[in-house]
């Protein structure tokens, strides 16, 4: 005890007579601690090193592997790999639709041993094995499982799985072992075989898995009730969705939200109850949360619809008000429904606005305008959009060519549909998705097999394989071609001597 506190009193001692300048300080420590004084004085705090997610995120194109990175990101962290975090990382991967990566992470999580599978995390791996492999290799996991492990969520994601690729006889078959076993205890089951006959356009069973729910005791939620009364929706059977939505709305144990009520205001929409689609919609705005631009953009989608331009520009005000600005899918709304209205000169300024946003340049947004005019048959003025862009610097994606490429050639001019797609040929990026249609592509082979030259031919298709496997309408435009000009040639040799002896 006397050591200890002797030690305690010579470390106090040292520190303050360093802090007064009586005693040197090591200079590691000097160091650090001007740095530290450096940011104090110049106001920026100390950067954070970056969170695994945050890593993560922006590695989203397709065949990324993550695994290296989650390993590189720990050695160089120096932090050990927590269970909660890995697990965060293959919800958020699936809630963005990164199977793929989600499925990786997860295989490499049970291999390593970084996490002990619970029935949970294996009914969430059975679901990516059923996105990624298909439902064999997810039914070959399944029987693969200990008995320990089979409980309801292994066989509510192999049930989703039968859900999602519409086997309506495997899920049947699959459903009735669950009751068997016991495991049929909450709306999900129930829900996943409403969503199965709605899928196979068996709308009219849908209240019928809904009243067999309720019949054993199960209290519907609000995604069973939503699968209900959009079933009734589809079939334009008014008088069932309304006592569906009338139950909903006295149920204590859901709420209905905006959500609920903007789906109700589209079937009214189509069946052209139009009174009745400005009553949900009202009562849609007055659940949905003032700050959620998502909200606004669907309801302005919903009163262009209706063709309601007042109700349209108020919403479209409220959301800049509100949400402070507007992201590029808000833009996206709005140009739609002002293009689907003929509303050209709002959407021109509309797109200036955007333009001079501090928001992420995106072609999508323009596209939906060029779109537009090509619809209208402007397409001087499409062009003109595309050429304006390239003057600012910003250079036209592969579809926004295209577009106007399509354009053309419907209007029977091949000539320039085909100029167009050279350009969008030369600006697409490899694996983007992006392919040219395949129409178009067939009448442009077809004119530059009749017109163009073989030079001009062989360009065009060592452009056009990037994007598209060589095929026979390739081979047989460049065939063509290549016998045109050998008979040109040969008619040429045989006109010479011919002049001569005439002369």
């Amino acid at each position: 005890m006397a050591s200890s506190s002797l030690f305690a009193a010579a470390r106090r001692l040292l520190s303050i007579g360093r802090r007064g300048g009586l005693l040197p300080v090591p200079p590691s420590r000097a160091v650090a601690s001007s740095s530290r004084s450096n940011r104090a004085e110049e106001g920026t705090p100390p950067a954070r090193p970056p969170t695994l997610w945050s890593t993560l995120c922006p590695l989203g194109k397709p065949g990324t592997l993550l695994v290296p990175e989650i390993e590189l990101w720990a050695a160089r962290s120096g932090k050990r790999l927590r269970p909660c975090e890995l697990h965060f990382v293959v919800k958020d991967l699936r809630r963005r639709h990164r199977h793929r990566q989600a499925l990786e992470v997860s295989e490499w999580m049970n291999l390593k041993g970084h996490v002990k599978f619970l029935p949970k995390d294996h009914a969430v791996h059975l679901d990516l094995i059923g996105h990624i492999h298909g439902v064999g290799a997810a039914e070959t996991y399944f029987n693969n499982l200990s008995d320990k492990d089979k409980t309801e969520k292994p066989y509510g994601a192999l049930l989703y799985c039968y859900t999602r690729e519409c086997l309506v006889d495997k899920a049947l078959a699959h459903f009735q072992k669950m009751k068997e076993l016991g495991f049929v205890f909450t709306p999900l089951p129930y829900s996943n075989l409403m969503i199965l006959y709605a899928n196979v356009e068996q709308h009219e069973r849908v209240p019928s898995v809904m009243a067999e729910m309720k019949s054993n005791g199960i209290v519907p939620n609000n995604f069973s009730y939503n699968i209900c009364i959009n079933a009734y929706g589809t079939r334009a059977d008014f008088s069932g969705l309304e006592n569906t939505l009338e139950e909903m709305e006295f149920a204590s144990q859901v709420v209905v939200d905006w959500r609920t009520y903007a789906d109700v205001a589209s079937h009214y929409i189509k069946g052209d109850l139009r009174e009745k689609a400005y009553s949900a919609l009202q009562k849609a705005e007055a659940k949905m949360d003032e700050k959620d631009s998502f909200a606004y953009s669907h309801l302005i989608s919903l009163y262009g619809h209706l063709g309601d331009k007042s109700e349209i520009k108020r919403l479209w005000v409220l959301q800049m008000l509100k949400c402070k600005g507007c992201i590029n899918k808000g833009y996206k709304y709005m140009l739609t429904v002002l293009v689907k209205l003929d509303e050209i000169a709002e959407a021109e300024d509309l797109l200036k606005k955007w333009e001079s946003s501090k928001n992420e340049f995106d072609f999508k947004v323009p596209n939906i305008l060029l779109k537009g005019y090509c619809q209208w048959g402007l397409l001087d003025k499409a062009e003109a959009l595309l050429d304006g862009f390239l003057r600012k610097g910003k250079k036209p994606s592969a579809t926004s060519w295209a577009i106007v490429a399509s354009a053309y050639a419907e209007k029977g001019d091949v000539p320039r549909a085909y100029e167009l797609t050279k350009r969008a040929l030369s600006m697409c990026v490899p694996d983007s998705g992006w392919i040219p249609e395949p129409s178009m592509i067939e009448v442009i082979l077809k004119y530059l097999g009749d017109e163009g030259e073989v030079k001009d031919v062989e360009a065009f298709i060592d452009l056009l394989k990037v994007v598209v496997p060589m095929n026979s309408d390739m081979t047989e435009a460049l065939s063509r071609a290549r016998s045109r000009e050998e008979k040109k040639k040969a008619e040429e040799t045989t006109e010479a001597p011919r002049e001569d002896s005439t002369a």
